[in-house]
């Protein structure tokens, strides 16, 4: 997936919970180089006893309880930008190490902390088929673990109560929160590399 500056968001905790539709407040944008996205699926097994007996093959019995770890690594570089905070009235120029500091900051604190706080995370990928498997132009829309089709319709047969598809590019991203978050500053550059590991889950309180 070719990435373009300012394609990968992070909203506070605070945006996320007050519904807002827009990347202009409460909003960190990051520039990212590489992407890592890891799904790993959660299925208790257990091999059956005698099973090769009776066909000569052994067999391993599997339950599927829908649970999944869903984690995404980040690395890129953070530069001097503006944030506006919900606090506000304009946004404010902030140096690549104040953003640094502000997200080592919010890694240290709790989700009650709603303006420190990352709860959701935004990466933008073009979309050619909307939500009901119809061709559309090419939109940038979030990635999620979601899929397309209402109730119990499409990707969500059997299933009737689904999340709803992205739609455009300010529909919800990833909620969860941030594991780890590190940096580089170096002497040559006034930019700072950073790897940051988001893990997909629902956070309380």
């Amino acid at each position: 997936m070719g990435l373009q500056t300012h394609k990968v968001f992070l909203k506070t905790n605070f945006h996320t919970n007050a519904s807002s539709e827009d990347y202009t407040t409460d909003v960190i944008p990051l520039n990212v180089t590489s992407i890592s996205i890891s799904t790993s699926k959660t299925i208790p097994s257990f091999p059956i006893p005698l099973s090769g007996i009776v066909t000569g093959e052994s067999v391993t019995a599997a339950l599927d309880l829908g649970m999944a770890s869903k984690t995404v690594s980040l690395n890129g570089f953070i530069t001097d930008a503006s944030l506006k905070k919900n606090f506000n009235d304009s946004a404010l120029e902030f140096t690549a190490f104040e953003f640094a500091q502000i997200l080592h900051s919010s890694v240290d604190s709790t989700a009650i902390a709603r303006n420190q706080s990352v709860s959701e995370l935004i990466i933008l990928m073009p979309s050619k088929v909307d939500e009901n498997y119809t061709q559309v132009t090419e939109r940038d829309i979030p990635f999620t673990y979601r899929s397309r089709g209402g109730a119990l319709a499409k990707d969500n047969h059997l299933v009737p109560f689904p999340n709803d598809f992205p739609t455009s590019n300010v529909s919800k991203g990833l909620e969860g929160f941030i594991r780890s978050f590190s940096c580089n500053i170096e002497a040559e550059t006034t930019d700072i590399s950073f790897s940051l590991e988001f893990e997909v889950a629902e956070v309380v309180p």
